[in-house]
């Protein structure tokens, strides 16, 4: 694991593949969206371009709100929460998940850490994470976490059904961005 990390502080932004497949490739411009979503309870709304102007946006894809996998992810966002905040990044994660379920799983799950909103089939068709396997509920998506850098561009993509690498990836992202930047 520490050389995982230390590899990718290293060699900068990278794109990983697993088991899932994205489309949009480091260095794509991240689509911009609005969406309805909730943070500790409370309906938010999320604009992407809003949260650029503060830093880097970490955008996390997850199947459904309250399943194993995804309750996993949401804890394990929380807990690293407080050092994406210090490294002046939002994590926002999205999922196909109705605004009710957002506000329970905002609470319980993500322990009122980071906002969670609705990915819309257009948000989900233009980030290319719908599902699409036999026996899957239309709208929901893969596990795809992307940052996305203050100029609106894809840094690093991690796609893999697997939680356990999202926010150790992610957070390795992030901390490179800032030790590529001036000042």
């Amino acid at each position: 694991m520490n050389r995982l990390l230390t590899a990718v502080a290293a060699f900068g932004l990278l794109a990983v593949s697993g088991t899932a497949h994205a489309s949009l490739a480091v260095g794509a411009k991240a689509p911009q969206f609005a969406a309805k979503g909730a943070k500790a309870g409370k309906e938010v709304d999320f604009d992407l371009a809003k949260a650029l102007k503060k830093g880097p946006v970490v955008l996390y894809f997850y199947p459904k709100a309250f399943t194993q996998g995804c309750t996993l992810e949401a804890h394990a966002f929380a807990e690293a929460t407080p050092e994406f905040a210090q490294l002046g990044a939002t994590v926002v994660g999205m999922s196909a998940d109705d605004l009710p379920t957002l506000k329970k799983f905002s609470t319980e799950e993500c322990r009122d850490k980071f906002a969670v909103a609705t990915a819309s089939p257009k948000v989900t068709k233009d980030y290319d994470v719908a599902l699409t396997r036999p026996g899957v509920p239309a709208g929901m998506t893969q596990r795809v976490s992307y940052v996305i850098d203050q100029s609106g561009h894809v840094a690093f993509v991690h796609s893999d059904m697997d939680y356990r690498e999202h926010v150790t990836m992610t957070l390795a992202a992030v901390k490179a961005m800032k030790a590529k930047r001036p000042g």
